[in-house]
C-alpha cells in the first residue's frame, strides 16, 4: 500500500503537490473546504478544517498530515497530536506562523534580525510607538492577514481606531502589531526544507517584487546576491527552521535595507509563492521537497537548473475569454515557458496561475516570462 499524505486545505498549493506525489509513489489525499477547489483532483473529503471531528475523521486514513495553509486552529492541531496523528509541521511551529506577535517574540528569542516592533492595545500605545519611530509605522492584525490584507501604513494612531474597536468586541481580546516602517531597497525570500530527523537544505535566495501588496514576480537567484548575502540569508533560514522545529518547507520573507542589512519580515511554514520558480528551475521543486520532508525522506538537491529563473504570477485572469483559450495561445507563442493554472475562476487581484521561464540571460528570461503572463491579462 502506498504511503498516504493528507493535506488540509484544497487550494493551489495542495494542487501542485499532486504531480510530485504521483512521481514519488505517494497517495495524496486532500480535505477541501468546498467542492470544486483547486486541488479537487485529490480531494477525498470536503469539510470544515476548524472542526476537530471533521479533521480527525480525515486524518484516520493517512500516515502523515500536512497543510495547504496555516489557519487550522490550535485546539484542532492538539486534538490531532493527542490522537497519535503525525502532524507536520506541528502545533508549536504552526502557532508561530499563525500569530504575528508570537512570531516577532520567537524571532527575537532566536536572536534573528527584524524590524523594531511592539504589541499595542490602544491608540495611546500606538501613537507613542509612532512618535518614537519617525511618525509612521506599519500596523498589522496578528492573525489572518495575507497578500496585503490586514496591513496598514499609518501616520496617526487614529487611523487604526476601527481595528482597536474590533479587538474590544472580540471575546478573546488581544493586541495589534506595529512595526517600524523599514527603509528597504528590495524584498527577498529564503526557503529552507527540514525533515524530522534534522536534515536541512536551503534554496538560493530570491528577489520578490510586490504590486498592491501581492507578490507579482520572483527572480532566482536574487540579482547581486554575493557570497555574504547568500551566506547570511541561508543562515537565518536554517536557524529559524531549527530553532522552531519546522518540518517541511519554510519561507522567510526578508527586507534588504539601504545599509545592506537583512531583516525578517514574515514566515510561512508550507510551500510558498516565492518558491514557485523551483518547480521548473531547481533540481528539486518545493512541492516535492515538502513531501519528502514531511515523510522524513532524504531531501533533494536545491541547486538551480539554469543560471536564472523567473516566476510571474497570473493575477485576476482575463475578463473576456476563458483561461483555457488564453492557455492555448500562450503555449503556442511561448513554447519555452512553463504555464501553471490553478483551476480558479478569474477575479480581480486573485492568483489564478503562474508562469516560469529559465535561461542564461536574465533580461531574456524576464521578457519571456512576462510575455507569457501577459496573454492572461484583460
Amino acid at each position: 500500500m502506498a504511503i498516504r499524505v493528507g493535506v488540509v486545505g484544497g487550494g493551489q498549493l495542495a494542487r501542485m503537490m499532486i504531480a510530485p506525489a504521483v512521481e514519488l509513489g505517494v497517495e495524496l489525499r486532500v480535505l477541501a473546504e468546498e467542492e470544486g477547489m483547486s486541488a479537487s483532483l485529490a480531494a477525498t473529503a470536503v469539510g470544515d478544517y476548524r472542526d476537530a471531528a471533521t479533521v480527525l475523521a480525515f486524518a484516520r486514513d493517512v500516515d502523515v498530515l500536512t497543510f495547504d495553509h496555516e489557519h487550522v486552529p490550535q485546539d484542532v492541531l492538539t486534538a490531532l497530536v493527542d490522537a497519535g496523528v503525525a502532524v507536520r509541521p506541528g502545533p508549536a511551529a504552526l502557532g508561530v506562523a499563525q500569530d504575528k506577535i508570537v512570531m516577532r517574540t520567537k524571532i527575537a528569542e532566536l536572536g534573528m534580525p527584524q524590524p523594531e516592533w511592539a504589541a499595542v492595545t490602544g491608540v495611546a500605545d500606538l501613537q507613542a510607538f509612532l512618535d518614537a519611530h519617525g511618525g509612521r509605522g506599519v500596523v498589522k492584525t496578528p492573525r489572518g492577514g495575507y497578500d496585503g490584507k490586514g496591513v496598514r501604513v499609518v501616520s496617526a494612531a487614529t487611523e487604526a481606531e476601527d481595528w482597536f474597536a474590533a479587538l474590544a468586541e472580540d471575546a478573546h481580546g488581544g493586541a495589534l502589531l506595529v512595526e517600524e516602517l523599514v527603509d528597504f531597497t528590495r524584498e527577498l525570500a529564503q526557503q529552507v526544507a527540514r525533515r524530522p530527523s534534522g536534515e536541512v537544505r536551503a534554496y538560493p535566495i530570491v528577489e520578490t517584487v510586490q504590486r498592491g501588496g501581492v507578490c507579482s514576480e520572483v527572480i532566482a537567484p536574487a540579482p547581486r546576491a554575493g557570497d555574504r548575502l547568500t551566506r547570511v540569508t541561508a543562515g537565518i533560514g536554517v536557524a529559524i527552521a531549527e530553532g522552531l522545529g519546522v518540518t517541511g518547507m519554510l519561507a522567510v520573507e526578508l527586507f534588504e535595507t539601504t545599509d545592506e542589512r537583512v531583516l525578517v519580515n514574515e514566515l510561512a511554514m508550507r510551500p510558498h509563492n516565492s518558491g514557485h520558480w523551483s518547480q521548473d528551475g531547481a533540481v528539486t521543486g518545493q512541492f516535492e521537497q515538502h513531501l519528502r520532508a514531511v515523510l522524513d525522506l532524504p531531501l533533494g538537491d536545491t541547486a538551480p537548473r539554469a543560471p536564472w529563473s523567473m516566476m510571474v504570477n497570473i493575477l485576476g485572469g482575463p475578463t473576456s475569454g476563458g483561461l483555457e483559450e488564453r492557455f492555448s495561445v500562450a503555449m503556442a507563442d511561448c513554447p519555452d515557458v512553463k504555464i501553471h493554472t490553478y483551476g480558479k475562476a478569474p477575479r480581480p487581484g486573485r492568483k489564478v496561475g503562474h508562469v516560469t521561464a529559465t535561461g542564461d540571460d536574465l533580461d531574456d528570461v524576464a521578457y519571456r516570462a512576462r510575455a507569457a503572463a501577459s496573454f492572461f491579462a484583460g
